[in-house]
């Protein structure tokens, strides 16, 4: 959470003292309790940050801060979406809300769009901002993650355009993507540092359930989904060069894109279960028959997609209406308490 974490924290009227590799922090209970239970968390009674390595510089130090979930049921979906390239707004939605969110990292790419689908509360947020006014570069990944946890969702789900690395991923298909590469280099990845440090692990970076119901929804909307696959994301906004193209297949990359990386770690630190629809317009630049991708190229494929991913997300609202939310099985909602 952060120097902004910590800075609010001082702006709360905190005490803090130092006392060799042990950092102390006793504060008012009811403004912590209700600073974090705006992000689904209440305060345990006694916090301490400590620091296992007393040598550590402060910059560095190891944070250990106990939470526990709040009491806020879990039992229905809330389903957050975050509509890539192409997807802006999200139609059919009953009892449409529009809020402007603010963020301790910062607004939102746009304001949060809430509704319901079949009885499913929906929570929409377009990455690039209507009208495409972001980059991927650009784009406040931290404030996007941070405004969906506020706005209490239990699961996110990207929708993403992106270009193919392998021959049977063919323009207009869909990748269930289950493992990232991150090739960003310009992007603050993490809620963590500046004196409060956690780990959490990425080796399942996606949500297994989630992608699968999402996979479904997806064919069920008549879209030809391949579940499973390697998503490596680039900085941008500039595509590949062909060394690229041709180097990241040979590292085994399914797809390509600019943005999932570091929305999927912000989502694993947030504790919120994330999984990601990697829509195909184009076979990026490594085929030797094929011209290089083009932003035409991208848009002609691209209103064929975001067609398929509208009905697909009212194919999965319906069937998540008549299915109770559980934790997820891989105990993404409570990774902080080992990190």
């Amino acid at each position: 959470l952060g120097a902004q974490i910590l800075e609010a924290l001082e702006a709360m009227g905190l005490e803090q003292g130092v006392t060799g590799a042990q950092l102390a922090i006793r504060a008012d209970q009811s403004r912590l309790i209700d600073f974090y239970a705006g992000l689904g968390y209440v305060l345990a009674e006694d916090v301490e940050l400590t620091t296992p390595n007393p040598r550590s510089p402060p910059a560095h130090r190891h944070a250990e801060v106990v939470l526990r979930a709040g009491e806020r049921s879990m039992s229905s979906w809330k389903l957050g979406i975050i509509g890539g390239s192409g997807l802006y707004a999200l139609e059919g939605l009953e009892d449409r809300r529009e809020t402007v969110v603010e963020t301790p990292w910062g607004a939102p790419s746009d304001s949060l769009v809430s509704g319901r689908i079949g009885g499913v509360e929906l929570v929409f947020l377009p990455r690039h901002g209507r009208g495409h006014r972001l980059s991927p570069s650009e784009v406040p990944y931290r404030a996007n993650i941070a405004a969906l946890k506020m706005a209490g969702v239990t699961d996110i789900l990207s929708v993403s355009a992106c270009g193919s690395l392998q021959e049977q991923y063919a323009p207009g298909h869909v990748v269930a993507i289950d493992q990232f590469i991150d090739r960003t280099v310009s992007r603050v990845s993490s809620f963590f540092g500046a004196g409060l440090v956690a780990h959490v692990s990425m080796a399942d970076p996606v949500c297994a359930r989630l992608s699968g119901l999402a996979a479904d929804a997806l064919e069920a909307a008549g879209g030809r989904v391949h579940r499973g696959g390697t998503y490596l994301a680039m900085e941008g906004p500039q595509f590949s060069s062909r060394a690229e193209s041709h180097l990241y297949r040979q590292w085994g990359c399914d797809v390509i894109g600019m943005t999932n990386l570091p929305e999927a770690k912000l989502a694993r630190e947030a504790e919120l279960p994330y999984a990601t629809l990697a829509m195909v317009t184009d076979y990026d630049c490594w085929r030797a028959d094929t011209e290089a991708v083009t932003v035409t190229d991208v848009l002609e494929v691209m209103a064929q997609n975001t067609a398929l991913a509208r009905r697909g997300i009212r194919q999965l609202a319906a069937h998540l209406n008549g299915t109770p939310r559980t934790p997820s099985p891989q105990g993404i909602e409570t990774c902080l308490d080992s990190a």
